[in-house]
């Protein structure tokens, strides 16, 4: 008698509540994001074709108007620039840190667990309580800054330094977080790497560049990434140290539009600032993904 192997599948139909019900358990969290996020985005995008009133209320539509007016101001154009700048020290100031930090900890020395919390604690403080204490540390009569470099200079006064020293307070405040991405990223190469490494004769800055810095591209990618959109959204230290000043010199892009909105009472010019800045940080970020998938191919 001859038994037959073939596998009968039996397919199953499933109803319309069974298909549908995946997407019901999003339901609250889309819900969350429709009345915290996409709702204000799209009510920002309204407010941008609209003259306001000074409680923010929609009162004339014009069209582009907003728009036109924007890309025409001479001070739009320079708080593009000075936001380009203070994302590039940023940038490169907080991941350094960050790098240097968790590589330091790498060893393993008496009080290393003092020290990585140390490196830690800048995602701790809020950034306007530090802005506050840096104030102090910069005053050009008792700052212990002036005292360390022997000037007697208020270089948050100062056309050019005022935008570095802002820039290198929040790239210190962002590298809290870079040292724990950085920390997990090197904790996650295999030991054996280094060791075939050694074999082969490499010594230590060979092994940072040919072993560490590959094996950390997803991190450098996210980090980079996160910095970026991080830096474009600065606002408190700003408001807290320079307020703009001097002149327009630390007059970044999100800092003009707090002017525009709660200062001159231009919402409607105000929200059109924000969609264009939602675009660049939207184009940035696409680029950088770009760039990414190209460099993994």
């Amino acid at each position: 008698m001859e038994h037959s192997n073939d596998i009968i599948i039996i397919k199953h139909r499933k109803t319309i509540f069974e298909r549908i019900q995946p997407f019901l358990y999003l339901l609250p969290a889309l819900f969350v994001l429709a009345i915290f996020m996409f709702w204000p985005f799209i009510q920002t995008i309204f407010r941008s074709l609209y003259l306001t009133d000074s409680f923010g209320q929609m009162s004339q539509f014009l069209g582009i108007k907003n728009y036109t007016e924007l890309f025409s101001s001479a001070s739009f154009w320079n708080s593009i620039i000075v936001s380009l700048e203070f994302v590039l020290i940023v940038v490169l100031f907080g991941v350094s840190v960050g790098l240097i930090a968790a590589i330091l900890c790498q060893r393993t020395f008496p009080g290393i667990r003092f020290f990585s919390t140390s490196y830690a604690m800048p995602m701790a403080i809020a950034s306007a309580g530090m802005a506050m204490i840096f104030q102090v540390m910069l005053n050009p009569s008792v700052g212990i800054i002036n005292k360390i470099l022997g000037i007697n200079q208020n270089l948050l006064t100062h056309p050019t330094w005022a935008l570095v020293v802002v820039g290198i307070l929040t790239g210190w405040l962002n590298s809290g977080m870079n040292f724990l991405y950085f920390s997990s990223g090197l904790a996650s190469i295999d030991d054996a790497l280094y060791e075939s490494a050694s074999i082969d004769g490499a010594n230590g800055f060979q092994k940072f560049i040919n072993i560490t810095i590959p094996s950390l591209g997803p991190t450098f990618f996210f980090v980079i990434v996160t910095n970026v959109i991080n830096a474009f959204q600065g606002f408190g230290q700003i408001n807290i140290l320079t307020k703009g000043g001097p002149g327009e010199s630390t007059n970044v892009i999100v800092y003009d539009i707090y002017k525009n909105a709660f200062m001159n009472y231009r919402y409607g010019f105000a929200s059109a600032e924000s969609v264009v800045l939602f675009v660049i940080i939207m184009i940035l970020t696409i680029i950088m993904f770009m760039v990414r998938g190209r460099m993994n191919k």
